[in-house]
């Protein structure tokens, strides 16, 4: 699959973010955070997780540890014609 156009492109750095949910906090809880505070998220840890890529969302996936380090397995691409 050599195509001489996209080989320029394939050094490109790009941001890589996970999702694995959020949460909307006052600003007084957010100030009152210290080590070892706990964080609830708006989503279940059974819920899938988002891939995006420069802050576009591309992908799902489950999260996983390899090695004592997270990773993601992807399960599903996002339909891109959407």
């Amino acid at each position: 699959m050599d195509n001489p156009a996209l080989d320029l492109v394939m050094d490109v750095k790009v941001k890589v973010t996970v999702m694995l949910g959020s949460s909307q906090l006052p600003m007084s809880e957010v100030l009152a955070l210290s080590p070892g505070a706990v964080v609830q998220l708006d989503h279940r840890a059974s819920d899938p997780v988002g891939l995006y890529v420069n802050d576009k969302l591309v992908a799902h996936g489950e999260v996983v540890v390899v090695d004592d380090n997270f990773g993601i397995k992807i399960t599903d691409l996002v339909n891109q014609a959407t």
